[in-house]
């Protein structure tokens, strides 16, 4: 039962395209070619677009010039799901671009429509006949464009002219046209009165119009500025068309290499967002910091010029000194062997704790030269004792400098020295038995330290 189904299916399936390619193609099993006849080719060429609803379906096979005097344009269609063309069809000639480029616009009708019949016999047979009436040619915006160039008065009488020029023998073209412009005079009709619908809406338009061109007519010479410098951009990006034409053919591929980075600059945005909003919070606060380095600023840009000068007055001190300074360079590298080597002393005193061994032999060795009793510390010290010991300016009775022999004064003051020398003498000794003590001790230390015979 399903290799039935299946089979079925697939001869559905060949029905089907042989049914798309039979209305695709003409008789014969030609192309689907529509002959269809203009009042103006409007520099259609061969070769150029056949579309329906702006989507390309095929392409312009020929032109030609019916025995009336009208332009047969031959439409080759190469999409089969666009045809057969209906009675109702309709086709326009269009600019395609600002160069002159046109394509055709085609509608191919309804379905309930009856199918084109094909032509018979004459110029082309076998294609499917599109009438004139069934077909519209623009009027080139050039053309249009020519007529301004002269004065109003004399536009309108070039419009006349060559009106009346254009109409002189062609009554029955005339009457033909007019025949023909009845469904477009009953559309134009139905536009009046949708504008009539709308004529509050057109005085409004109108207001704002009016408020809309009052700044710009007070800006008229900024906005006839703009056109002037408009032109000379024009002027010279067409003098680079060859360049900018380049750089339009570079730029899908710049947007290919750019597409990654715009969505990493996506990613970024997203995880950002937090940022910027925290940052719009305190945007007040930087506001007023701003504000309030600006008090600042002016005082630090004094500050600045003044330290400028003061870099400038020093700038030739400051080369007076090169020399010194390299001499001071010198004196740092020949320095540098004993600064090591100070360093190696150094650290091996620290290292073996001989700097406080020394600070305690000072501490010792003054302490071991005092003597000690029941009361305490005291210093061993020579004391001249004397009524003279005092500086004075005026002469002291019995203690003048002058030793006259034989004198009181000169006795009484041998007297007081053969005392003295007594005193001094015995403190002398003992001192001497106090150091003879410690000698021994304090040698074998610096021995120590410095090494023997040091």
């Amino acid at each position: 039962m399903r290799r039935i189904a299946l089979i079925v299916l697939v001869l559905v399936a060949g029905a089907a395209g042989i049914a798309a390619v039979a209305s695709a193609s003409g008789p014969g099993g030609d192309p689907y070619q529509v002959r269809a006849i203009f009042d103006d080719a409007s520099f259609a060429v061969a070769g150029e677009q056949v579309r329906i609803a702006g989507a390309p379906v095929g392409s312009i096979a020929g032109l030609g010039v019916t025995a009336g005097n009208k332009a047969a344009v031959t439409l080759e269609i190469d999409d089969a799901r666009f045809t057969p063309f209906h009675a109702d069809a309709t086709c326009a000639i269009r600019p395609q671009s600002l160069i002159g480029e046109m394509y055709v616009d085609c509608n191919p009708g309804t379905a309930s429509a009856p199918e084109l019949r094909p032509i018979a016999s004459g110029p082309g047979k076998g294609s499917y006949y599109l009438p004139v009436t069934r077909t519209s040619s623009p009027v080139d915006f050039d053309i249009v464009q020519d007529i301004y160039q002269e004065p109003i008065a004399q536009r309108l009488a070039i419009i006349l002219n060559e009106l009346g020029t254009g109409l002189a023998a062609r009554g029955s073209d005339l009457n033909a046209v007019i025949r023909r412009a009845d469904p477009a005079l009953g559309n134009t009709d139905q536009v009046l009165k949708i504008l009539a619908g709308q004529n509050r809406a057109l005085a409004r338009l109108a207001t704002d119009s009016a408020t809309v061109l009052g700044p710009l007519a007070r800006q008229r010479k900024a906005l006839a500025d703009f056109i002037v410098q408009a032109n000379t951009t024009s002027v010279a990006s067409a003098e680079r068309a060859r360049d900018i034409s380049r750089s339009i053919r570079l730029l899908p591929g710049f947007l290919r290499q750019l597409r990654p980075l715009m969505a990493d600059l996506g990613t970024l945005s997203d995880q950002g967002t937090p940022l910027a909003s925290d940052l719009g919070q305190s945007a007040a606060a930087l506001g007023r910091e701003f504000k309030a380095l600006t008090p600042f600023a002016s005082t630090a840009r004094t500050a600045l010029i003044n330290l400028g000068a003061a870099a400038q007055k020093s700038q030739a001190p400051l080369v007076a000194t090169i020399p010194l300074a390299q001499q001071l360079g010198r004196l740092g590298s020949q320095a540098a062997p004993a600064a090591s080597e100070l360093d190696r002393l150094t650290a091996s005193l620290d290292k073996t704790g001989a700097i406080g061994q020394l600070m305690a032999v000072l501490f010792y060795g003054t302490t071991a030269a005092n003597g000690f009793d029941s009361l305490g510390h005291y210093v061993r010290d020579e004391l001249l004792v004397s009524d003279c010991t005092g500086y004075a300016i005026n002469p002291v009775s019995g203690c003048s400098a002058k030793f006259a022999k034989g004198s009181a004064s000169a006795v009484t003051a041998s007297a007081a020295s053969a005392n003295a020398m007594v005193l001094s003498k015995a403190t002398a000794e003992a001192g001497a038995s106090v150091a003879k003590q410690t000698a021994a001790p304090l040698s074998r230390l610096l021995d120590y330290l410095i090494g023997p015979g040091g």
